[in-house]
């Protein structure tokens, strides 16, 4: 740790599905100042018809990255914080190697999986024990398709760590899974504050290979190996390892709102919607609903919703791509969205054709027809159709968020990569009737950052980290408008909705 806290540089490394970075933070005069030290791809590679991680290469990045970190720091970090997608795992064997490359969520292994698990427990059980939203790619059910294809990994291992769990194991030898990241497998009991271990004996899962739970902003232990060649014994710090968990803690939200009245959107590949909440909520009406409650920041559960977001946009660019046109930017498909009428067709964005269709804009065409709607005729009528769905999607997400909690939501933050995503926002805020504020758009690295300096000490507690969020980084408010088209719209969503 630095003689001056002030001045203190924590690097935070944060993995997506599409890519990764390692961002320095440094805390000086109540403000935050990052630079981007490193930036990797990451993405699946099938393997003889498995689609999987490439675990030892993105190490080979993150230590880069602690690399390249320490240099811009002057070869000090105060501490190095990893975050990743969720749901994914690695499995560690008898001597601590890495069985097997993790596999990817989308791979097909879990197909019908659902529906075999619920006929040995009901999903009613599974829901009370956990309180997390139903999605055939969750933990449990990937390792229930291990157990059914007679995997000898599943067999042979030891320990299961989760993917930023992995790569702190990496970095500093601690087996440990820290408690955001824990929720999203779909058998952490909230309740008991535990693993559901009943639930994965009644599905003859085994709960030995699960390490302890730690708190995020938990120290565990300074950097080894190549690593520490490169930054000394700097700590490796929990920050809250689920991406979307440190994306919320960075919410730069008003404190004279309270609980309940404003909501996040943390928006990019996926868009995850909901409100912070001391208590999980568990009740018919949020199963009914498919809700989830995932671990949060300074004892809170997100309360929250997982939307198919801007991966619908990314297969189309892709698509586009593969068939030898120019790849357009943000921009560019804004306009081309702007120039398409309004309101000519509308999607469900969470349809299971698109969760890894071959060609996303025929698997919209194709829905579209199929719900006697004319398909999208060109790229901007893709693109609208795409935002205009997902702002309707948000639009029922909060209502039933309201419903459930009780409580009347009066503004939503929009984080992520998705928060410069303006014409989505300005939809988002007309279709929804409250202002949108939109940023930071590097939530969830802030995040990361400010939970580490939390743990060090260089900042006192989490509204002090928002309030100094608030003061470092922009936000743009977009105002609601043209409510009666949006209502008329909406009626037309759900009608669709209904046939599919």
């Amino acid at each position: 740790m630095p003689e001056n806290k002030s001045d203190a540089c924590f690097l935070a490394i944060d993995i997506g599905a599409g890519s990764g970075r390692a961002v320095l933070g440094r805390f000086k005069d109540e403000r935050l100042e990052m630079e981007e030290a490193h930036r990797f791809p990451n993405g699946g590679a099938e393997i003889r018809g498995t689609l999987c991680w490439d675990a030892p290469r993105l190490y080979a990045e993150v230590v880069e990255g602690i690399k390249r970190g320490a240099a811009v720091a002057g070869g000090r970090l105060a501490g190095v914080g990893v975050d990743t997608w969720g749901v994914d795992f690695g499995l560690l064997g008898e001597h601590g190697q890495l069985l097997a490359n993790p596999v990817h969520y989308r791979d097909a292994r879990t197909d019908g999986i659902m529906e075999r698990v619920f006929e040995v427990v009901p999903r009613e059980k599974i829901f009370e024990t956990t309180g997390i939203q139903f999605l055939q790619f969750n933990t449990l059910f990937q390792l229930v398709a291990m157990r059914l294809l007679k995997s000898p990994e599943l067999d042979s291992a030891r320990t299961l760590l989760m993917m930023p769990d992995l790569m702190n194991y990496f970095l500093c030898g601690k087996k440990v899974s820290e408690f955001t990241i824990a929720t999203t497998t779909q058998f952490y009991d909230p309740v008991k504050k535990d693993w559901a271990r009943d639930l994965l004996a009644a599905l003859g899962l085994p709960a030995a290979i699960l390490p302890g739970i730690v708190a995020p902003g938990t120290v565990l232990g300074p950097l080894a190996g190549e690593a520490a060649r490169a930054a000394g014994d700097a700590p490796v710090i929990a920050p809250a390892c689920h991406d979307t968990g440190s994306a919320v803690a960075a919410v730069p939200v008003d404190p004279s709102l309270k609980p309940g009245e404003w909501a996040y959107l943390s928006s990019g590949t996926w868009s995850l919607m909901g409100i912070e909440v001391r208590e999980p909520i568990i009740n018919e009406r949020s199963l009914a609903r498919n809700f989830t409650n995932e671990g949060g920041v300074d004892g809170t559960f997100r309360f929250l919703k997982n939307i198919s977001g801007l991966w619908l946009i990314e297969e189309c660019r892709r698509a586009w791509r593969e068939a030898g046109e120019s790849d357009p930017d943000y921009g560019e498909m804004e306009s081309w969205a702007l120039s398409a009428a309004p309101f000519r067709a509308f999607i469900d964005p969470d349809h299971p054709g698109f969760l890894r269709p071959a060609n996303m804009p025929g698997a919209i065409a194709e829905f579209c027809r199929a719900t006697g709607q004319p398909a999208p005729a060109g790229k901007g009528e893709f693109i609208r159709c795409i935002l205009e769905s997902l702002a309707l999607k948000y639009r029922l997400t909060r209502d039933r968020i309201e419903d459930i909690s009780g409580r009347k939501i009066r503004v939503l933050h929009v984080v992520g990569g998705g928060s410069r995503n303006h014409l989505l926002n300005r939809f988002t805020a007309d279709a929804l009737e409250i202002p949108v504020l939109a940023g930071p758009a590097e939530a969830t690295s802030i995040g990361n950052l400010v939970i580490q300096a939390i743990a060090s000490r260089v900042i006192p507690d989490l509204a002090s980290a928002r309030a100094l969020i608030r003061n470092s980084f922009p936000l743009k408010t977009h105002e609601p408008a043209g409510r009666q088209k949006w209502d008329e719209a909406m009626e037309r969503f759900l009608a669709v909705k209904k046939m599919v």
